[in-house]
This record gives C-alpha cells, sequence and structure tokens, in this order.
C-alpha cells in the first residue's frame, strides 16, 4: 500500500480546518502520552502508599519515557493482541523495563482509556473557551463601534423599524454569552474516573491493599490530585456513565446553533451589500464569473456548524444504550464523535472570530436602504406633527393613506423611487409641516434607546461576563485561517 497520505482519505477536519493545537490535542501522541502519566501517577500513589515491589528506578525510566513512545513496536503488539491498551503497557515496560512488571497494577483498561479522555476533553474545552472569549471581545468592540449607527431592521425578512447596527450585534453576542456559561460550566464539572477497578467495586485494589479500605480511598484521592482534578466521580461501573459526554458536547451543539444564526445573518446582510465578510486582495469569489465576492466564510460556517448540532445524537445515543456496569459498543461512536465535536466547534471559533475581525459595513448602503423605506415608517410622525397644528387625526390618516397606496403603486408597478415625501409635500393639506419634514426623516429619531440599550448591555452583561478571562483577551491573536 502506498505511503502517501494523498493515496487515502483524510479527515477535512484536521488536513484542512482545524487549529495545529486543537489538532494535537486529539492526536496519538497526546492520547498515549497521557496513559503513560495515569500509569506513572498509578505507580507513584502505589508506592507512597506503601505498596512493595516499585521502584525509585523504576518511576525514573517510567518518567523518562512518557513521551518516548515506540508505534512500530506498539503496532505490532496490537495487532498480534487485538487490545490497544495492552500494546501498550506492553510497549512502555520495553521502554522502562525496571517497571514493565508494574504497570497498570490492580487497573482496568477505563483506568487510562476513560481518564485519558477526561483529561483530553478537558483541555478540549479549555482552548474552545479561550476562542470564544476572544470572539466575544471582538464583537463587542464592533457593537460599541457601530452602537448608534442606524439601519433598517428585519422581521420575517421584510423591513420593519429601525435598529442600529451595533444593537443587532448585541443580538448575537447574548447568544454567545449563554454559549460561554454553558461551555465554562461543562468544563467545570467534569470530574475524574478515578482508580475504580473493572466493575467499578475497586475490588482489585481492595487485594492490593490486603482489605484495607481506607488506603484504597486514598489511592483514589491521590491519582485524582496527581492528574490535575480536583476530585472524582463517587462511583461508576467499569466506564464513567455516558451521561457526562452528553453534557459535555450538549454546549457544543449549542453553540452551534449559534454560530449558524449570526453567519446566516452576515450572509443576508451580504446579499443587501450592506454587511461583508473579509475578502483578500487575491482571493477568488467564483471560478466563472469574477465579480463575485461570496460569503464563503460564513458559508463554512454554517457548513459545519450543521455538522457540530447533529453530533449530539450520537452521545444521546450512546447513553442510551450502556447495559448494567458497561458495554463496549460505546468505543468506536465515541472515538469519532467527540474529537469530531471538539474540532468542529474549533473551526467555527477560529472562522467566526476571523470574520467578526474583518467585517465591513456599508454605511452609504445602509442609509440608501433606510431612505427608500423610511417615508412609509414616518407617517405616523407626519399625523402627529399635523394634529399639533390643529388638523384632525382622521382626516390626516385618509390623506397618508392616499398618499402612501399612490407611492407604493410607483414603487411596485412601475419600478420607480419611493416619491412619498414629495407627494406630501406638494400636497396643499400638509402645508403646516412642510418646513418639518426634513426633521421628522432624520433617522436618527428612529431608533429608540438602541445606543443605550448597547451601552448598558455591554456594561453591565459583557463586561463582567469577560472579567474573568482578561489574561485570554491580553494573549489573544488573530484568527488565521488555513484555507
Amino acid at each position: 500500500m502506498s505511503s502517501d497520505p494523498n493515496s487515502k482519505y483524510q479527515s477535512p477536519l484536521t488536513s484542512r480546518y482545524a487549529s495545529p493545537e486543537m489538532a494535537a490535542n486529539f492526536s496519538n501522541n497526546k492520547r498515549f502520552g497521557t496513559w503513560r502519566r495515569l500509569w506513572y501517577n498509578l505507580a507513584v500513589a502505589e508506592k507512597q502508599l506503601g505498596l512493595p515491589g516499585i521502584t525509585t528506578e523504576a518511576l525514573d525510566q517510567m518518567q523518562a519515557n512518557l513521551d518516548n513512545i515506540d508505534y512500530e513496536v506498539a503496532n505490532a503488539e496490537e495487532k498480534r493482541r487485538r487490545h490497544d491498551v495492552m500494546a501498550h503497557v506492553h510497549t512502555f515496560g520495553v521502554a522502562a523495563p525496571a517497571a514493565a512488571g508494574i504497570i497498570h497494577l490492580g487497573a482496568t483498561s477505563c483506568f487510562v482509556t476513560d481518564n485519558a479522555d477526561l483529561i483530553i476533553f478537558r483541555d478540549a474545552m479549555d482552548m474552545l473557551i479561550a476562542k470564544l472569549v476572544c470572539v466575544i471581545n471582538d464583537l463587542s468592540s464592533f457593537a460599541v463601534k457601530y452602537r448608534d449607527l442606524p439601519t433598517l431592521g428585519f422581521t420575517h425578512f421584510q423591513p420593519a423599524q429601525l435598529t442600529t447596527v451595533g444593537k443587532r450585534a448585541t443580538l448575537w453576542i447574548q447568544e454567545l454569552l449563554w454559549d460561554l456559561r454553558n461551555m465554562q460550566r461543562a468544563r467545570d464539572d467534569l470530574g475524574f474516573r478515578g482508580v475504580k477497578g473493572t466493575t467499578g467495586t475497586q475490588a482489585s485494589f481492595l487485594t492490593l491493599f490486603e482489605g484495607d479500605h481506607a488506603k484504597v480511598e486514598e489511592l483514589d484521592e491521590l491519582v485524582t490530585q496527581l492528574s490535575g482534578f480536583a476530585e472524582c466521580y463517587p462511583v461508576c461501573g467499569q466506564t464513567y456513565s455516558r451521561k457526562i459526554d452528553v453534557d459535555f458536547l450538549a454546549p457544543l451543539s449549542s453553540f452551534g446553533a449559534t454560530a449558524h444564526r449570526i453567519a446566516t445573518d452576515i450572509r443576508l446582510l451580504a446579499n443587501l451589500k450592506e454587511i461583508e465578510e473579509p475578502f483578500e486582495k487575491d482571493q477568488i469569489g467564483s471560478s466563472a464569473m469574477a465579480y463575485k465576492r461570496n460569503p464563503m466564510r460564513s458559508e463554512r460556517i454554517c457548513s459545519l456548524s450543521r455538522h457540530l448540532m447533529v453530533l449530539i445524537g450520537d452521545v444521546l445515543q450512546t447513553a442510551s444504550v450502556q447495559w448494567l456496569e458497561r458495554t463496549l459498543d460505546d468505543s468506536a461512536n465515541r472515538r469519532i464523535s467527540i474529537p469530531e465535536a471538539c474540532l468542529t466547534a474549533d473551526i467555527v471559533l477560529t472562522t467566526l472570530q476571523n470574520v467578526v475581525d474583518g467585517l465591513v459595513v456599508y454605511p452609504q448602503v445602509i442609509n440608501r436602504r433606510i431612505r427608500s423605506e423610511l417615508p412609509f415608517m414616518a407617517t405616523e410622525n407626519f399625523i402627529m406633527a399635523m394634529v399639533k397644528k390643529g388638523a384632525d387625526r382622521q382626516e390626516c390618516h385618509e390623506q397618508i393613506r392616499v398618499l402612501s397606496h399612490q407611492a407604493a403603486d410607483v414603487v411596485k408597478q412601475q419600478g420607480g423611487e419611493n416619491d412619498l415625501i414629495e407627494r406630501v409635500k406638494n400636497t396643499a393639506y400638509f402645508e403646516p409641516i412642510r418646513n418639518d419634514l426634513d426633521s421628522l426623516l432624520n433617522p436618527a429619531t428612529f431608533i429608540g434607546r438602541a445606543p443605550q440599550q448597547v451601552d448598558n448591555f455591554i456594561a453591565n452583561h459583557v463586561t463582567p461576563a469577560l472579567a474573568p478571562y482578561a489574561n485570554v483577551i491580553a494573549a489573544k491573536k488573530p484568527a488565521e485561517l488555513s484555507v
């Protein structure tokens, strides 16, 4: 078989899109290196608690070879034994011969597989949280910058009352803040499987410590602490409950919905030519239509977010069909679904930050669209101004109704510009407010409290939420895309 990587399928998640750090987090080096650290922590704790046969030489050799993994030996052994954990027990023993007889002492496979997963998942969530914080921070700066720039609001994607570009961005930020809360909660809730034995009873360790329950409990606590966790799950079967995977992945799928919504809004606004994602100098939008500036980054966000949203189904189904103390039909599915969820969320966040950092706003286009719709919206103001001048409200309403329908006919049937204002100016009935029409049409008078809402939201909600992540923001780097 060819050794050329281009001769076989490669997941685009890692070969094309994912950040180097997230790809490394789910690499064989990280996984099997973590297994070795767990075996080392177990041996250190067992020796500390007086278990005989674990020498200082054995621990030194283990520590010196935590990352020195001979994959040729491991692969050959796994092919022979059909058991990945035992293959790596053997390979670690070859590298640390003084420890060969005590590696994995008292443990079951899930001691390394499950505990390593929890470590890897926690590290992945730390990376995702950091990237989400940067997206929220950058989008908040955008909201503040455009806090008072009027823009046409849309309901049902039909013209509605005015809002501001910044206020619209706060709608996106609010959902991202909820995602941050959910991800941080899931990260903090992750515990450690600990040292529990084959069916969770710790029977093997009770035998090793000759029936000393206190030492078994101390061993569990000590390995948990050595592995960087404050606490372990109090009970489990052979595996930790796969319900934990549901709690871990649910915030990522929920974030997928947020990202899809934001990217869709940007795509709609790009079609209106009001806002565009960054477009590089030599970038090509279409192989046929050279003039096109397709929102391909936002489209990528939508595409990958759909994948992210559906992965929750895998872990839900896996959690629901675990039999008694465990069944192995979770393993192959988890190897795919959970890493893919983290990799996909990482890609979506990197792309979203790249888009947010480079958003281009076109105020003149926005203003032109406002001017085409504002006359209809301003009619209520015209009526109120006329009444203040002594006019009859009902008669004024009828005058406006007739003129509005005439202007709408020009727009819809004749393809002309909205000429309602000119019709009002040229109608003798509205002579009392003719000189006031320009002020009555000022877009800034139609945005309500939008600028103040932006200010209050940033000060009272965003700033406090991001305060614990000041170091993350200070270390922020530009979000660069590989393709």
